[in-house]
Formats: C-alpha cells, structure tokens, sequence
C-alpha cells in the first residue's frame, strides 16, 4: 500500500511470485467513473473509493489461496474496510519522499493515472504506522531487499512455512526477478 508512484505493482507482482500467490493489481478494478475523475487530474473522494474497498474486498475474502493486492489504501478507515472482511489482512506501506513518487509517476507510460494527483494522495495519506499488521518498508531499496524484509517480516508472524526460504532458493533459480 502507498501513494502512486511508490512501486505497488512491482513489488506486488515480485512478491505473489515469491508466496506463489495470485496477484490482484488494484487499480484494475476501479469503477469507469473513478478513471474518468483520475483521467482528467480529479482526485478520488471517499464515496468514489468505497465501491472498489468492496469489490476489493470481495476478491481477497473469496479467493482459497494467497492473494497479494496492489492498492493506495491511503487511509486507516480504508484499511479498516478491507480488514473487516479479510481476517488477518496484512498491509506492506511503501514509504515513498513526495519527489522520488512524482519522478516515478511522471516516467511512466501508458498508466492513467497523472502525475498531477501525486500531491492529492500524499494529503489524503494517513500513515498507517502503530496499526496492527503492518510493515513499513522503504520504497527506495531495491525489490530485492523489500522482498527479504517481508519474508522477515512474515515468518515472524508466523505464517506457517519459511518464507525466507523459499526467496533464496528462487533467488538462486533467478526465478523471482
């Protein structure tokens, strides 16, 4: 979870690899009203964002095995919609500087979203730091490293198989990059 620009879909999509999960990119899901508003440099309000929480929602709690989401979930009551359906939902912030994420945004092609609604997502951010099941990890290191502090992260939490593991031998088969 973070702001665009804070490297959501390329972790995410590193990480389902790793936990050999299914992956769901967020923004995917969106309503065509949502895009729209975002298309134009409108930014999302709470009403527009609760429709795509339950659908989001729904996709995590109906799915049998692992599933790493992708999504902004800028605020806690955010991320309390989506724990309310999902037990145990764990949430990986992406610390991102305001600079680095509009960098990234603004080198991106072929993505909806404009660099112009970077500022929006850092004000309507609340840090979920202090929040239970949450990991904060620097956006700037690089995948490699986030993976093995959340491999870190996870077999302390005892999810039943050792994650760390698992990434050194898929690193060794370069199967994960």
């Amino acid at each position: 979870m973070g702001v665009s620009g804070s490297g959501k879909s390329t972790l995410g999509q590193a990480l389902s690899r790793l936990l050999h999960a299914r992956f769901v990119e967020g923004d995917e899901h969106h309503l065509a009203s949502s895009r729209e508003k975002m298309r134009k440099g409108i930014g999302l309000c709470d009403a527009d964002r609760e429709p795509w929480l339950d659908l989001l929602g729904s996709l995590m709690k109906d799915e049998t095995d692992a599933v790493v989401l992708s999504c902004s979930a800028l605020k806690r009551s955010y991320r309390e919609k989506l724990r309310q359906r999902v037990e145990n939902l764990k949430f990986v912030f992406l610390d991102v500087a305001p600079g680095i994420a509009m960098q990234r945004v603004i080198a991106r092609t072929a993505h909806e979203f404009p660099a112009s609604l970077v500022g929006h997502q850092f004000k309507a951010l609340e840090s979920p730091e202090g929040e239970p099941n949450v990991l904060t990890v620097p956006a700037s290191d690089a995948t490699e490293l986030q993976l093995g502090q959340i491999s870190t992260w996870l077999d302390a939490r005892g999810r039943g198989e050792n994650v760390a593991a698992r990434a050194q031998e898929h690193t060794n088969n370069q199967e994960i990059f």
